[in-house]
């Protein structure tokens, strides 16, 4: 590789030391005015194109919050412990994004979102982005981080008892209902929403109606035998009580396209794999994303690498989602991310630069960079990494 060339106009910080060079940069007088690639703006709800290809920070309580049982690809989380905080880029499509939904209707049926793009250009960063721009509007936020992992890596599945000749994934579904109260758990306090109906679960455990809807998530969390059918409920609950105007949802899901892949990893008792209409968890998942709702919004990304065996070439989601996932969301809005554009790709140098994680030695050590990495977002941060 290239970074270990006599010739080279890289040097790369080792592994071993980030923490100490981080620690005295981190306690270092800052100076008072911004850098150029930095915005001192953190409200993501006033993110305009003024602030494009700038870097802002994420309050570390608040990436307590949103983040901290996902939302962040491993490497990017990995760098973030590095770096000390948590910088995000505001980008064109979290900027369009924003406009649209600082403007929206929220009286007429749910707006859905596609963001699609080609592997590595930031697809995930970008809905953290809008996450956090949920979070501060103080919509509850329906959010999951990575579709694939129930369809490919399930940490154990059951037969369902509600749903005849379908799997349940009772672990992976009290994992999320943890994950959704740890995001949401304050403002469900705040908003006090109740169940509307009576859940039965045995002859002896129900959630009767009137009860906090926090008592209906803690039922999934602590049974786990019913927390895919836990989902079911409080997804429907949320639905009915957003259309009332009780709350605003915002449903964020990453790797959507796997939902209609024809197959999944999950096997069943006799060594056959199931389809995604088979896994409890999806239906649920389905009916928050269609239209019969108001009160809330659907930003959802479509990915190749979401798919369970085959690639396929091209990453539009009419390719990606298939007729049936199309079908289903149509309309909506396709929101296209592309690789860093030039201004993108120099403030990410000046980040990198600032942080002590790269160091030049010649001039046209970017253009090297940008050439190897053709603006890549993931390329150029794999370029960068420790050895």
């Amino acid at each position: 590789m290239f970074l270990r060339r006599a010739s080279s106009v890289l040097m790369v910080r080792p592994s071993a030391c980030p923490g100490k060079a981080l620690l005295s940069t981190a306690t270092a007088p800052q100076p008072t005015k911004l850098d150029d690639f930095r915005t001192g703006e953190t409200n993501p709800a006033l993110h305009n194109k003024s602030h494009l290809s700038r870097f802002y920070t994420v309050p570390a309580d608040v990436r307590k919050q949103i983040f901290s049982h996902g939302g962040f690809p491993k490497t990017f989380q990995k760098q973030i412990k590095t770096f000390n905080e948590s910088c995000l880029m505001v980008r064109e499509p979290a900027v369009e994004l924003i406009d649209y939904m600082n403007r929206a209707d929220y009286s007429r049926p749910a707006n859905r979102f596609v963001l699609y793009g080609k592997d590595g250009v930031g697809k995930s960063i970008v809905l953290a982005h809008l996450l956090h721009y949920g979070y501060s509007q103080e919509f509850l936020l329906v959010h999951v981080p990575w579709v694939a992992n129930w369809m490919k890596r399930v940490r154990e599945t059951a037969i369902s008892t509600t749903h005849e000749g379908c799997l349940d994934l009772p672990l992976d579904g009290a994992a999320w209902l943890i994950h959704f109260k740890h995001q949401n758990g304050k403002l469900l306090s705040k908003l006090d929403l109740k169940v509307s109906r009576d859940y039965v679960w045995t002859k002896r455990e129900t959630t009767p109606a009137g009860a906090p809807i926090l008592e209906l998530i803690d039922h999934g969390i602590n049974r786990a035998k019913f927390s895919c059918d836990a989902i079911a409920a409080l997804l429907r609950e949320l639905k009915e009580q957003s259309t009332q105007g009780k709350a605003k949802t915002m449903v964020v899901i990453d790797g959507y396209n796997a939902f209609f892949h024809p197959q999944t990893r999950i096997m069943t008792e006799n060594k056959v794999r199931v389809t995604p209409d088979k896994v409890t968890l999806t239906k649920p998942f389905l009916d928050i994303t269609s239209h019969d709702w108001c009160n809330g919004v659907c930003i959802l990304a479509v990915d190749r690498m979401a798919l369970t065996e085959e690639r396929m070439d091209s990453e539009l989601p009419l390719y990606l989602l298939r007729r049936e996932g199309f079908e289903h969301l149509d309309p909506f809005v396709p929101i296209r991310v592309d690789n860093y554009s030039e201004e993108e790709y120099y403030s990410c140098v000046q980040y990198y630069l600032d942080r002590k994680w790269i160091q030049s030695t010649e001039q046209g050590f970017d253009k090297e960079l940008e050439f190897l990495s053709g603006r890549n977002p993931f390329k150029f941060m794999e370029l960068c990494a420790s050895l």
